[in-house]
């Protein structure tokens, strides 16, 4: 393992395509910080992340499956689209009824993180998998005002990737009380949604 760590990413996938699959293993571990800061992302309304991560970790496999070394973009960031397709895959298909906690969903991708995905990649049907980009701001600046300053606080550490402990941790309180925020900030968002 510490010889992979001593790789490119390109490198490894070139090993993995000659038999070492152990590589694939490696790059999943690597990886799977960046599947989570993605699902992250995406706040599920009267659901969990974990539904998320799971879809993400697929498209992270698909990404190393699929990676060819030499193309223009990097592994990471070819990893980074394909784990996003297949977060809004999970959601549009949500809407088939197949994943009932995935039926609403609120974006929180960074505006850049919606550029790229805005790419060839999108090209085909961007409305139906990404929010158009002036509603997103419009939609972060208004809960970010009903929500309140520590609440605002929370919401940008879980996104970055914080769990409840490390949060509470971080801002000097409770879990609980950083479980009680978070569980405000949804009851927001929901009574934003039904507003709006």
């Amino acid at each position: 393992m510490a010889d992979y760590e001593k790789c490119t990413d390109e490198e490894l996938i070139r090993r993995l395509r000659q038999g070492e699959t152990e590589i694939s293993d490696f790059l999943m571990m690597k990886y799977k910080e960046l599947v989570r800061k993605k699902a992250r992302a995406m706040f599920l309304i009267g659901g969990e992340t974990d539904d998320l991560i799971q879809e993400g970790m697929i498209g992270l496999f698909k990404a190393v499956r699929d990676y060819v070394p030499g193309k223009e973009a990097s592994f990471s960031t070819f990893a980074g689209i394909c784990i996003e397709r297949q977060l809004y895959n999970a959601i549009q298909g949500s809407n088939r009824q197949k994943h009932q906690p995935l039926n609403t969903y609120v974006s929180l991708s960074t505006e850049a993180e919606e550029k790229e995905l805005r790419g060839e990649l999108w090209a085909d049907n961007p409305e139906s998998i990404i929010i158009d980009r002036e509603n997103v701001t419009d939609m972060r600046r208004q809960i970010s005002q009903c929500l309140s300053k520590f609440e605002n606080q929370v919401l940008e550490q879980y996104l970055q990737g914080y769990g409840y402990v490390q949060i509470a941790e971080n801002m000097g309180k409770s879990p609980k009380s950083i479980d009680n925020a978070l569980q405000r900030i949804r009851g927001k968002i929901r009574e934003y949604l039904r507003k709006s």
